[in-house]
């Protein structure tokens, strides 16, 4: 796209935004791109569990400072080695008008079971246990340390609004990933907002639930409009020019002209999202050799690109697992040497280079494209040509579910804030009862790091769990079983007349049912 061409766009769509009717206190959002779908177990993805925070509500959530704060759950106890219960929330209705009860709960655990991203959380979960209306018992096979950290993922369903069929027969239950379903189409949860319209790609508009439970909350908005704006200048542009209230991600290139600005604050906040490549050895026989994986690895900047793509707006990664996760190994560092990288895939028997094909999203992560262009001219140094194909996340995601390119960008927050979440996801052998594996786009499998996942997911001594989490960090390392490039940071700007630096976390799920706007 030429300049010119980008400035008209630009122009245009700031336009359409100023010349828009708004009701009072009206927010409006600009994010890089929307929910790929309404529906809250299709797609584990940051975009999903977002509109998640806004319509619905969980068991419990994640405050800033990483504790657990009460939501539809009002207070759990455990009350034995496998059994944490629950009292739940009473007096609180779905946007159908039906009543929450524990029944809901239930039904939405054993929809979550059914669910390819979703279930994989949830493998230790064996069961919810109706106690009565109000209580419930949420049971596991075996002792498991991250009980709370995982009920910030059960969102509660309105189990008599998805059940049922459709005029054509379909049943409103199910699970359909990238497809059109009832649930992808259709919301009741118990969540400060209600979505009144949508059009994908184009915008969400969320009301007031005025029959919301959380009557302490100072939330005053009335309604948001979220609007996906993927150019990073286009998008600070309409932050800056007043067009728009809060965005994100704020790119690094702006983050001192967005912290300059009269009447708009930049909030910034450490992230631990990793961003990594998977090398499918399922297409290339070359990756099943672990030397060609380590080569890779040699060959990518990975400081290069925090120092000049990110411009510093990023942590240089070797593992998975950030500082202060109990995983994290600080003697695994990043292993740049182009010199060892050509003599690798010499050894390996691959000198004169080979051919592949790699994909990227080009709205999802900060710089996304720009990060896939800067590996693939890396790999061009080692005799590796790359066929990069870059496109917005509601093209790539499907494209990433069929493995489509020999390598492929992913990027993962930890669910459960945990360092087992990531190889549970990312690099555990694939297996589709279980769910672990479900974003292993690379094929790599080793039992011997599954069973350490395993081992560490049983283990309640601390001390224990991280010498197995750091133990598998560098069996990863050793096996170069993917690419870590960074740990992403988190930027916001929003205008300086709202609490918007209350409502955001490092799990960038801002809570803005919570949302304060000021005269």
């Amino acid at each position: 796209m030429s300049k010119f061409t980008m400035g008209v766009a630009a122009a245009a769509l700031i336009a359409s935004l100023s010349s828009a009717a708004y009701a009072d206190n009206t927010v409006r959002v600009a994010y890089d791109a929307d929910p790929v779908s309404m529906d809250p177990y299709e797609q584990l993805s940051g975009g999903t569990l977002q509109l998640n925070h806004m319509v619905f509500d969980p068991l419990v959530r994640w405050t800033q400072d990483l504790q657990f704060e009460a939501r539809l759950a009002e207070s759990w106890e455990q009350i034995d080695a496998t059994t944490m219960r629950f009292t739940l929330r009473k007096g609180v209705k779905f946007h159908s008008g039906n009543d929450f009860t524990a029944k809901d709960i239930d039904w939405t655990f054993d929809r979550i079971k059914e669910s390819d991203d979703f279930k994989g959380i949830f493998s230790p979960f064996t069961d919810v246990e109706v106690v009565d209306d109000y209580t419930i018992d949420l049971k596991t096979a075996e002792p498991f340390p991250l009980v709370l950290h995982t009920a910030t993922y059960l969102f509660a369903m309105d189990s008599a609004f998805y059940t049922g069929t459709t005029d054509d027969g379909k049943n409103k239950a199910e699970i359909v990933k990238h497809g059109d379903s009832f649930a992808s189409r259709n919301m009741s949860g118990t969540g400060p907002f209600t979505v009144t319209e949508r059009e994908q790609g184009v915008k969400v508009v969320f009301d007031r639930n005025d029959s919301y439970w959380d009557t302490a909350s100072k939330g005053n908005v009335d309604e948001i409009i979220l609007t996906p704006i993927k150019e990073d200048p286009t998008r600070v542009a309409a932050l800056l020019s007043g067009d728009v209230d809060f965005i994100a991600p704020v790119p690094p290139t702006d983050l001192a002209r967005v912290e300059g600005a009269d009447g708009v604050n930049l909030i910034t906040m450490p992230g631990t999202r990793i961003i990594t490549f998977q090398m499918n050895q399922d297409r290339v026989d070359a990756f099943k050799d672990a030397r060609v994986r380590q080569a890779i690895d040699y060959a990518v900047n990975n400081a290069g690109i925090v120092d000049r793509i990110m411009r510093g707006f990023g942590t240089v990664a070797a593992q998975a697992s950030p500082a202060g996760y109990l995983g994290h190994d600080p003697s695994l560092t990043p292993r740049y040497d182009v010199e060892k990288a050509k003599a690798l895939m010499a050894e390996a028997g691959y000198a004169d280079g080979l051919s592949i094909t790699m994909m990227a999203p080009n709205n999802r992560y900060v710089n996304d494209d720009r990060i896939a262009q800067a590996v693939a001219s890396m790999l061009s140094q080692i005799g590796i040509t790359v066929d990069l194909q870059t496109m917005p996340k509601a093209q790539y995601w499907p494209k990433f579910d069929e493995r489509a390119a020999d390598m492929m960008m992913i990027g993962w927050h930890a669910d459960t804030e945990d360092s087992a979440n990531f190889h549970q996801f990312l690099s555990a052998c694939q297996d589709a009862d279980s769910g672990n594996g479900q974003y292993n786009s690379g094929a790599f499998c080793s039992p011997e790091a599954d069973a350490l996942m395993d081992a560490s997911n049983t283990e309640t001594d601390i001390a224990k769990r991280a010498e197995a989490l750091q133990k598998l960090e560098g069996m990863l390392y050793a096996e170069s079983a993917f690419i870590p490039l960074h740990w992403q940071n988190l930027a916001w700007g929003a205008k300086d007349n709202m609490n918007a630096g209350e409502i955001v976390n490092a799990l960038n799920f801002p809570y803005f049912g919570d949302l304060v706007v000021s005269e």
